[in-house]
């Protein structure tokens, strides 16, 4: 077998270069974009060369031109593939852990992210139960899924406001009931990780939910719990506690450090 020419994989690496630059590092990192001289510069190589380079990755999608500024910053392509990585990653990580959740607390648990302004569920792992109601791939607004106080919980309360304000699509109300136990449970997501509430999708379902943050901090999913058995409120809280810790183990799985921004260092106690 007869070795592969270099030259694919050599512009390959030019091209990376490109990519690299336009993520930017350091005081390097501009939102708006760079030129084309700034990147040949920075970069040692032609204009030409790298005029030629940046329209081929234009026309794939994995870089975008101002048409007013003329600079160029990394494209939608690029990033729907990052996204899709991570969330495949997520996904992943969180079936040992939404098991065991299932498993402690009897009751279905899913794994919901935020797209928009609405909720979506990537992964149900069912109870022992006979029945269940499967969310997996199903989107609702984010302000009616019981997983959005967590998913929302790093908003202020201004823009949580804003959005319990919004018209609902078609058949789905106005509004939403009570913005001010809303708040509250945001308030609690906050103060102890995660909130109970009624589930205002589905009559005599509770939601258990808490926020999983990536290695930034930053609120990436919400592990929620549909319980059903007509539960008391000490139990509500006590698989919330467990909802919580669940919650943190996948933060740290995700690469957030111990006790990084927003993990509390143990469970939470019951509170509320």
């Amino acid at each position: 077998m007869s070795e592969k020419s270099p030259v694919s994989s050599a512009g390959l690496r030019r091209d990376m270069d490109i990519l690299e630059v336009l993520a930017g590092h350091g005081d390097d990192r501009d939102v708006d974009g760079f030129g084309v001289n700034w990147i040949a510069q920075r970069l040692g190589r032609e204009k030409s060369q790298v005029s030629r380079a940046l329209r081929a990755l234009e026309a794939e999608g994995m870089v975008e031109r101002d048409p007013m500024t003329k600079r160029y910053r990394l494209g939608w392509r690029l990033f729907a593939l990052a996204a899709r990585t991570q969330q495949s990653r997520l996904v992943q990580l969180a079936v040992p852990f939404l098991r065991r959740l299932a498993t402690v607390c009897d009751e279905d648990t899913h794994l919901c992210v935020q797209r928009g302004d609405m909720a979506l569920t990537l992964m149900t792992l069912p109870s022992s139960r006979a029945f269940h109601r499967i969310w997996e791939g199903i989107s609702i607004p984010v302000i009616m899924a019981a997983a959005g106080r967590s998913l929302l919980s790093d908003w202020d309360d201004a823009q949580i406001r804003e959005s319990l304000r919004a018209p609902l699509p078609v058949g789905l109300g106005s509004s939403v009931n009570d913005e001010k136990q809303w708040l509250a449970d945001v308030a609690h997501v906050r103060s102890f990780g995660y909130a109970v509430t009624a589930f205002e999708m589905d009559d005599g379902v509770f939601g258990v939910s808490a926020p999983v943050r990536d290695h930034r901090g930053v609120i990436a999913a919400a592990v929620s719990v549909s319980v059903t058995r007509a539960p008391g409120e000490s139990r509500l809280h006590e698989i919330g506690g467990i909802a919580a810790e669940t919650a943190r183990q996948l933060s740290i799985a995700l690469g957030l450090p111990p006790g990084g921004r927003g993990v509390l260092s143990a469970m939470p106690s019951r509170a509320r």
